[in-house]
């Protein structure tokens, strides 16, 4: 069984989605319409834009869904999918390639997010870092036993796990982990704690939003972000995409429990970073970029 994957925020690069434009022009209509649907052009942006423009998350999050989105949806030949899932945005990504939503309704959902979780990101000082080389559950005991508000927000594959909270219980936590052996803890830039309390207005903003979308059951099953389980019922797939802006990702329990359920090669539309995640959970397993 093949799963299609799509990356999140942190797979953006200047000149994303220029290779697509050029070789489909079927691909032209989705670019038009993003620049409608968001109120400026993404696409010149995506095309021309540098790094820091492209690290904006009302930038970010559109231009990483459309370039995932298009590289699976212009992909000719590809296999049938017998499951999907991304990672945190790329949730909605996956959303939209099974059919569960529309193009429209998914890029609008998006840009409602990106704004929420920035309006959210400037309300408190937060913010988070990667940390390597440590188990799952060192790195949460250690968010645990600080008071400041800190926890283990992304758990992206044996041995990386991301923090999230208070700027103050995040550098107290990357200390602590040092401390306990990490081999790095690395403060990420970007714009607040994701994946954690912070993000509370911003789900609170985004569930009427989701709610009034219209979702549809996926053409496969959508293992997602909050209990690593497959999901095709559409009000239990609204449910958990409310409850992902502040729960955190689990990533790794995803891919194992997708390799339980069958699935014998991951394969990821849009980026490379996921691809790199598998190999940790088994370095034999295949996978394969679109791009």
């Amino acid at each position: 069984m093949k799963a299609f994957v799509f990356p999140g925020q942190a797979s953006q690069f200047p000149g994303m989605g220029k290779n697509i434009y050029d070789q489909y022009s079927d691909s032209h209509a989705f670019f038009e319409e993003a620049n409608d649907i968001l109120g400026f052009d993404i696409k010149k942006i995506m095309f021309e834009g540098s790094t820091d423009e492209l690290k904006q998350t009302d930038v970010t999050q559109p231009a990483v869904f459309l370039y995932s989105y298009l590289s699976y949806a212009m992909k000719e030949g590809k296999p049938k999918p017998g499951a999907m899932a991304g990672h945190s945005l790329g949730e909605i990504t996956a959303l939209v390639a099974s059919g569960a939503l529309t193009f429209n309704d998914g890029l609008r959902l998006v840009k409602s997010r990106a704004n929420a979780m920035q309006k959210a990101c400037e309300l408190e000082n937060s913010s988070m870092a990667a940390i390597v080389g440590l188990s799952d559950e060192a790195v949460r005991k250690v968010c645990h036993d600080i008071r400041e508000s800190v926890i283990a927000a992304n758990f992206n594959c044996p041995g990386q796990v991301v923090i999230s909270g208070s700027q103050v219980g995040v550098e107290i936590a990357i200390e602590k982990l040092k401390s306990e052996g990490a081999k790095r803890a690395l403060p990420l830039a970007v714009g607040g704690a994701f994946h954690s309390r912070f993000m509370k207005p911003a789900e609170d903003d985004l569930r009427e939003k989701i709610k009034s979308t219209s979702f549809s059951a996926p053409s496969c099953p959508i293992y997602q972000n909050v209990d690593a389980k497959p999901h095709i019922d559409p009000e239990e797939i609204q449910d958990n995409l409310i409850s992902q802006l502040t729960s955190p990702v689990l990533w790794t329990q995803t891919m194992e429990q997708m390799i339980s359920d069958g699935v014998d090669e991951f394969i990821e539309c849009g980026g490379k970073v996921l691809s790199g995640f598998v190999k940790r959970v088994d370095r034999k397993f295949p996978t394969q970029q679109i791009t």
